[in-house]
């Protein structure tokens, strides 16, 4: 694993950041902990890279709540794309003559 932060999914609505950081605190030290409200996933970052997997190994699959964790290492954020997407084939000119 190269980075020291989980996606972490498949959680139930009622949970809380100390609650999900007290699960991961048992695999190692937890630098932040975010849950994204009403979508049932969060993020959790480890101290280093080791950890991380040793927690991701452990709790991939695990029942916690009622709900079976899926625990893998979060991808980097996309790019937003703001405004329009870009023209193909150059501007577009209307060259009719009235």
């Amino acid at each position: 694993m190269q980075g020291s932060k989980l996606y972490v999914g498949n959680l139930g609505y009622s949970i809380s950041k100390q609650e999900l950081e007290d699960l991961f605190a048992e695999h190692g030290q937890v630098k932040e902990v975010r849950i994204m409200e009403g979508k049932g996933f969060g993020f959790v970052e480890m101290s280093n890279p080791s950890e991380a997997e040793k927690a991701k190994e452990a709790l991939d699959g695990s029942d916690f709540k009622g709900f079976t964790l899926k625990v893998d290492e979060a991808r980097p954020p996309r790019k937003k794309e703001g405004g329009r997407p870009p023209r193909r084939g150059g501007p577009r000119r209307d060259f009719r003559r009235y």
